[in-house]
């Protein structure tokens, strides 16, 4: 995919956009800052083509999560800031084989890694995992609504008071709630995992 830039990329995070059936990337160029750029591409039988790059944010990234916001049809793209140590969400609107992103909104204050993210059709809100390093690293959730191309924001929800590493997380549309999981470094780096309710954070 790597048509737009010259060196290698480090990370990145894909979901699929229904509404206007393409797959968006967003990656961050090792070579380049560690910034953020984002593709959209096209799937036709066993292969995809990419369109132009775009780059939604100058700042370094340690970590990247994203999810496809089902009710207003938007991208949205969650990192970890490392030039301000913060984490950030983007809104990102898809156009033929580009995207736009409106600016970042902080749902962190602290350096934010080991992001994943989600859709809650059933609530209506992103859903945002992540390890809280401003906070002894712990494992966090946050939600919010998007609005156009920004995102209001729910109150920060620690659900692991320990370290907690490789965040994952996937909406069960059958029970209408969110699974996290992770290592627990509080308990041997043993794999857990919890149900999370959007709601329960407001």
């Amino acid at each position: 995919i790597d048509s737009g830039l010259t060196t290698t990329i480090q990370n990145t995070a894909t979901v699929y956009d229904p509404d206007s059936n393409k797959t968006v990337v967003i990656v961050k160029d090792g070579g380049d800052g560690d910034k953020g750029f984002a593709y959209v591409g096209t799937v036709s039988g066993t292969s995809i083509s990419f369109g132009s790059v775009t780059r939604f944010t100058t700042n370094t990234q340690i970590g990247l999560g994203m999810a496809f916001d089902s009710t207003n049809n938007k991208i949205v793209a969650a990192i970890g800031d490392f030039t301000d140590s913060t984490g950030k969400v983007f809104v990102g609107t898809v156009s033929g084989t580009s995207i736009s992103f409106g600016s970042g909104v902080t749902f962190n204050t602290g350096e934010t890694i080991d992001i994943a993210a989600t859709f809650d059709p059933d609530a209506g809100k992103v859903v945002i995992a992540f390890r809280d390093s401003g906070n002894s690293h712990y494992g966090t959730v946050i939600t919010g609504t998007v609005s156009g191309t920004s995102i209001s924001l729910d109150t920060e929800l620690v659900y692991e008071s320990a370290r907690s590493e490789y965040n994952s997380i996937v909406y069960d549309s059958n029970a209408n709630k969110s699974l996290i999981s992770y290592g627990d470094l509080g308990n041997s780096t043993y794999g857990t995992s919890i149900v999370f309710t959007a709601g329960s954070n407001n």
